[in-house]
């Protein structure tokens, strides 16, 4: 097919639930590519000399070579290809924010629509999965040298696969009673089910990877006793950035006032949403207000929605086009009739005779100069507040870094806001202690903490075999 006809091809749509019915469910929103579909959209694919969507992928997927794989219909084989530097694509290709990254800089996307990359990285994973087509990498010889892996988010599991192919000893330490970091705890059923973070840990598990579950290293040992205690070369810090944050505005301790990262792990991780089948109540508000603009504010908002609010609000102090969160989700949320009122701020919340919240009083913003983000500052408007009545409030404004584990380590260079000091490959100020992911660089995205995980995988290999 020459250049001409593939430009004919139109980016092939992904079929849905429809909103009205998904808004009542946990189920996964999009229902993935057939394989005509599948092979149809890998046509359109330009193959260019020089690919530059594979420059815009942190974890360098092969992405070419894969979707040539796709129009020949050997979908495995195209799994495989992106396995040789991805371990965890059926992740990835539903929650990477490839609109951004490698899609953002393919050629086709500079007069239409970009190949549909990400969602045919879904397919091939999942087709290979659901196929039994999965299929064990060789590794190298075994190097007689451990690696420990603090935290099973994805910069961790990435640094796993990439040292457990090279012959090393790994062994993950996860502080919750289940494996995936932010994966399993952080990410609705509807966007990321579990059982593909189980699948894809899994597949980690089946190469030699060692899981160790309810470990609080910084509580139940130090990372000082991996080292002299337990015999570990090197160890990898990917602990996340979960500690809890709030506006300090009056009213936030009122009862019905969650931080985003209880509401969602309690929703996700503990199925509160199955309650009482699944013993972790959380309060179920009828009239939901949640403060914020990232994924992590659309997760919370969509899951009000499913566990039986009759309106939901996101309360946001930008405008529209400044929403960190992907634009797929935030139409998802308003085709599920979710509420934009944005260019507003929380100042405070008001309580009933029983001390929870019932409501918000708000002032209007406008969009001033632009402050040390590029982004035009919002400024609030003298005069302009108003009340919002509301049942339960989530506050879903980030997270930062939380201490348990770096207040055990006096030794390790911390910056002012409590994360970790990591060079360009991960590399501490503490020796043969490499940190990437959240815990470094603030709250980011999946594919960039992965991209963190296999420069520290590249590092820790090149540190144990030169001994520096």
């Amino acid at each position: 097919m020459d250049v001409k006809e593939k430009l004919k091809i139109s980016r092939q749509k992904m079929p849905e639930q429809d909103p009205s019915v998904r808004a009542k469910n946990f189920m996964e929103v999009p229902l993935g590519f057939s394989t005509k579909t599948a092979q149809l959209e890998a046509q359109r694919c330009l193959n260019c000399k020089i690919p530059k969507c594979k420059e815009g992928c942190p974890v360098y997927v092969k992405i070419p070579e894969f979707l040539k794989l796709i129009v020949e219909g050997d979908f495995a084989a195209a799994a495989r290809k992106i396995k040789e530097t991805n371990a965890l694509p059926a992740v990835c290709g539903r929650v990477c924010p490839q609109e951004s990254q490698c899609e953002a800089t393919c050629i086709l996307g500079k007069k239409g629509d970009p190949v549909a990359i990400g969602r045919l990285e879904r397919f091939v994973a999942d087709y290979e999965r659901e196929n039994n087509l999965i299929k064990i990498p060789k590794k190298q010889p075994a190097k007689n040298k451990k690696v420990a892996v603090v935290g099973s988010g994805p910069s961790g599991l990435t640094v796993a696969g990439d040292l457990i192919k090279l012959g090393y000893d790994v062994t993950i330490f996860e502080a919750l009673h289940k494996p995936g970091g932010v994966l399993i705890y952080g990410i609705p059923e509807f966007r990321l089910p579990k059982a593909i973070v189980e699948a894809e840990v899994d597949y980690l598990v089946k190469q030699g990877v060692k899981l160790k579950l309810n470990k609080v290293i910084g509580a139940s040992r130090t990372v000082e006793d991996l080292f002299k205690r337990d015999g570990f070369d090197a160890v990898f810090l990917g602990v996340g950035a979960g500690l809890p944050r709030f506006m300090n505005i009056e009213g936030e301790n009122l009862s019905n006032v969650y931080s985003a990262n209880e509401y969602l792990t309690r929703i996700n991780l503990m199925k509160a949403y199955l309650y009482p089948e699944h013993y972790t109540p959380i309060a179920l508000g009828r009239n939901v207000t949640v403060v914020g603009g990232g994924n992590v504010t659309m997760d919370s908002a969509r899951c009000a929605l499913r566990t039986g609010a009759q309106k939901v609000t996101i309360v946001y102090r930008r405008a529209r086009e400044q929403m960190p969160a992907r634009g797929e989700e935030i139409h998802h949320a308003e085709e599920e009739g979710i509420i934009l009122k944005l260019l507003n701020n929380p100042v405070e919340l008001i309580g009933d005779e029983k001390g929870a919240v019932k409501k918000m009083r708000c002032i209007k913003m406008k969009l001033g100069e632009p402050d040390e983000s590029g982004r035009k500052r919002p400024v609030p408007i003298e005069g302009s507040e108003f009340t919002l009545n509301t049942d339960l409030v989530i506050m879903g404004i980030g997270a930062g870094a939380n201490p348990l584990l770096t207040s055990t380590m006096p030794d390790l260079e911390l910056n002012k806001w409590g994360y970790i000091v990591a060079d360009e490959n991960g590399r501490t100020s503490m020796e043969g202690i490499w940190a990437g992911g959240d815990i470094v660089t603030g709250s980011a995205t999946v594919i960039q903490a992965m991209g963190a995980g296999k420069q520290a995988a590249k590092a820790i290999d090149s540190y144990i075999k030169s001994g520096k």
